[in-house]
């Protein structure tokens, strides 16, 4: 049953005190908005720091735990099911909020139905901008992202290609994918596309959902017009290559969504991206 606007879904995994800058946020840049919201937060893993957190801090938003990691996918088709928004604006609990970020998002896409996916620049706390807008990817790319190839100048060029790295990410634009840690979705296009493929446990569900949209007729859009904050640990990165192979599960995690992407795709042409 539809009764508001919008649903901020968050979604998170043992960091309460993101999720706590995450929420504040939303309260102070969120307070002086015409729009009829709510909030809502899955958390996988969950940790008695995040019970209490939620329990004492903000016992009004309704709070979805899982005891087990159920993955991504799993929080996001949740928070689809039980967002009463006719829009809903998915992020991750390290997402942090910025001052008409969201008013602006849900005008313009609401200006623009044809949209089915609609993401703000993301940036690190720094100031630097973080890459959130892609190309899809081809099986070299993740060979030249996750090995010693990708420091030779041709795993270069193809990972500023995957990147979009022509992009000035100044206009709004119609790109291939976007990461999935803040994307504004409308309640009718995902009705028309279906919730994420839980086939994808922890990466490249984002990458396949945006496919599906394309896949159906609507836009996913890169909106740098506004930004959010996102810390990004970058967890599948870490200990280099051979390290990463051997001892980071996070890695396996992304090899093995990969395979299966490639694996669902097969044969099939790319959608039509325009």
């Amino acid at each position: 049953m539809l009764t508001k606007e919008l649903t901020i879904a968050i979604n998170g995994y043992k960091s309460p005190e993101l999720l706590r800058l995450c929420l504040h946020s939303i309260v102070e840049h969120m307070e002086g908005a015409a729009i009829d919201y709510e909030v809502l937060v899955t958390d996988s893993a969950t940790e008695e720091d995040t019970e209490i957190l939620m329990r004492e801090e903000f016992p009004e938003i309704r709070f979805f735990p899982f005891r087990k990691n159920v993955g991504f996918v799993a929080m996001v088709n949740k928070s689809l099911e039980e967002a009463h928004g006719e829009y809903i604006f998915l992020i991750n609990s390290d997402i942090i909020l910025t001052p008409d970020a969201v008013p602006k998002m849900l005008a313009y896409l609401r200006a623009h139905p044809d949209i089915g996916v609609l993401s703000p620049k993301q940036m690190n706390f720094n100031g630097t901008l973080q890459p959130s807008c892609f190309r899809f990817y081809r099986p070299l790319t993740i060979v030249y992202r996750r090995t010693f190839l990708g420091k030779f100048s041709f795993a270069k060029r193809h990972i500023d290609w995957f990147t979009m790295a022509d992009y000035d990410k100044k206009e709004p634009r119609a790109v291939d994918w976007l990461m999935g840690s803040a994307m504004l979705v409308s309640r009718e296009a995902v009705a028309r596309v279906g919730m994420m493929d839980q086939r994808f446990f922890l990466y490249m569900e984002d990458v396949d959902w945006c496919r599906r949209f394309w896949e159906q007729g609507l836009r996913v859009v890169y909106y740098p017009e506004v930004f959010v904050y996102h810390y990004h640990g970058k967890g599948s990165a870490k200990g280099g290559f051979i390290g990463s192979l051997l001892f980071n599960r996070l890695t396996w995690y992304h090899i093995r969504s990969a395979l299966q992407y490639f694996w669902k795709y097969r044969g099939k042409p790319l959608p039509h991206n325009g």
